[in-house]
């Protein structure tokens, strides 16, 4: 029996349909254009970029140049790199020029769809800021989508977090610049205490293109960047309070460990008001006494860094320094810092220097961030779940562009357990009988928590594995690029290895070779069948 929505579909199109069906038209314009640009010489191309910048001035409005324009970087692409644009490719770089977000499968090419609408925004001369969600994608993606563009005449750079200003304000200046959310937002952030408008760095906000969009502006939207100066040192406290708290029994205080709290008990009150009123450190021998808060609050820190917080789970020492790591991504964030003491007291823990505590300077989220842009979008293979957000938040909205070639994947519908045993007994059977045959496995969570956890359940199941984490982060695109090997298992979390190709089989050895050469890892680029 025919499903009566599907045959409503044949004669009432959908919004998305109707959209696509739109932009189609705009397609078969470039597509005429095709016959006529393959016919350039290779240095023609800047100058038909230079005729472009010149129509602008003269009155002319992008969406003019638009079927030109992408004709050219598809021609561009075709020739530096040996990747032509597929139809649905120009229909997300037309999504992208529209502030829409292109919903895009896995696999599709979203990097070199970017590139339609940069080179097009580019033309204003106002700078165009790809958002990428690592440095090593950033650099990456600069160094071979930037061939393209500077075959067309325009300039590209990158922002790393080890640039100076100087590197920084150089590579803002070009027409096309890579970056990460976090160094986007810190640039904006310190160049808002500079002193004059020569020491910024950033130029003006005129468009970002943010990939992986729904990590961002979703996932991360509420997630604060801020800038600390010091405030007054206490150091000797809180090497003297991690001392003292040894001395407390674990019945002396209640952990709450999902919420990361603590609570001493009466009995660990005593306990405390004996321990430091032996050490002559608290005062009218009442610990909740009003000059004793700041007493309080140095204990409380100091259980937190002892008790709750784990190294190689919550932070790493490297180089002598705390670093956190983030707990839902499972990355390194050099140069953040705990606040409210905790990172003080993680420090006291570890025995390393402890740096002086911080007040903050500056702050802002990625969602009022990105919200300070003339003009915004971003591509993602999850949008349409989160797409009431997206238009109510960012005025964004969402389409959903086909693939390029009839899906072959499975897409499998969610699977409910009644109870965590039930769904872990069940992932757990799943991966043993892939791993039996030989099928490769990504397994994804949602914290590290949860990584160590189904490590722990593989290993019982002596189950060979590997939990990517902080402390292998500088190998994650190459990680997750071998994820196709015969027998891989690995266990990751969700937002790991973004904008990395999976080839099954995993690197080949002549890839291998090329990337020791280069001194790097690879990301792969499958382009075969547009998949």
């Amino acid at each position: 029996m025919l499903n009566p929505l599907n045959i409503i579909s044949k004669f009432i199109k959908s919004g998305n349909q109707k959209e696509l069906d739109r932009i189609q038209k705009i397609v078969e314009e470039i597509n005429l254009k095709e016959s006529k640009v393959s016919k350039f010489e290779d240095n023609e191309f800047p100058l038909r970029t230079n005729e472009f910048i010149s129509r602008l001035k003269e009155g002319e409005k992008l969406n003019d140049l638009l079927p030109e324009a992408f004709a050219l970087v598809r021609e561009a692409s075709k020739r530096i790199n040996n990747e032509k644009h597929f139809d649905v490719q120009l229909i997300g770089g037309i999504a992208l020029h529209e502030n829409k977000i292109a919903e895009m499968k896995t696999g599709e090419g979203k990097t070199l769809t970017i590139v339609l609408a940069a080179y097009l925004n580019a033309l204003e001369k106002k700078g165009v800021h790809i958002v990428t969600v690592n440095d090593y994608l950033a650099k990456r993606d600069s160094i071979n989508m930037g061939k393209i563009y500077n075959f067309l005449g325009l300039s590209c750079g990158y922002i790393n977090s080890n640039q100076s200003d100087e590197e920084r304000k150089e590579n803002y200046n070009k027409d096309i610049t890579y970056a990460t959310n976090s160094e986007l937002g810190f640039d904006f952030l310190r160049d808002n205490m500079k002193y004059s408008k020569n020491e910024m760095v950033l130029r003006k906000h005129n468009f970002a293109i943010v990939d992986e969009i729904d990590s961002c502006l979703i996932d991360e939207a509420r997630t604060p960047l801020v800038i600390s100066g010091a405030a007054e040192d206490k150091t000797m406290q809180y090497i003297a309070v991690d001392k003292l708290i040894k001395n407390l029994k674990k019945t002396d205080f209640d952990l709450d460990e999902k919420e990361k709290n603590i609570l001493l008990t009466n009995e660990g009150i005593d306990n405390v008001e004996k321990i430091f009123s032996d050490a002559g450190i608290l005062k009218n021998n009442n610990f909740y006494d009003p000059e004793n808060l700041h007493l309080v609050h140095h204990v409380n820190q100091a259980l937190r860094a002892n008790y709750l917080f784990e190294n190689g789970r919550d932070y790493i020492v490297k180089d002598n320094e705390i670093i956190i790591i983030d707990e839902q991504t499972g990355r390194q964030l050099p140069g953040r810092r705990f606040g409210d003491g905790l990172h003080q007291s993680l420090e006291a823990k570890e025995k390393i220097e402890v740096k002086a505590e911080n007040q903050t300077l500056a702050s802002i989220t990625y969602q009022n961030f990105f919200k300070l842009y003339d003009k915004l979008a971003g591509c993602t293979g999850t949008a349409q779940t989160e797409s009431a957000e997206f238009f109510e938040i960012y005025n964004l909205p969402v389409l959903q562009i086909p693939t390029n070639k009839e899906m072959i994947r499975n897409d499998l519908n969610d699977q409910i357990f009644r109870t965590g045993l039930e769904k872990d007994n069940a992932i757990i059977q799943k991966i043993k009988k892939c791993n039996e045959i030989g099928q490769p496995l990504l397994v994804f969570t949602s914290s590290i928590n949860k990584s160590e956890h189904y490590s722990n359940l593989l290993e019982k199941e002596k189950i060979k594995h590997i939990v990517l984490n902080a402390k292998n982060h500088e190998k994650e695109a190459e990680i997750i690029a071998n994820a196709g090997k015969t027998n891989s298992v690995i266990i990751t979390t969700s937002i790991s290895g973004r904008g990395v190709d999976i080839k099954l089989g995993g690197q080949d050895q002549s890839e291998k070779e090329d990337v020791k050469k280069r001194g790097g890892v690879i990301c792969y680029w499958n382009r075969k069948n547009g998949k």
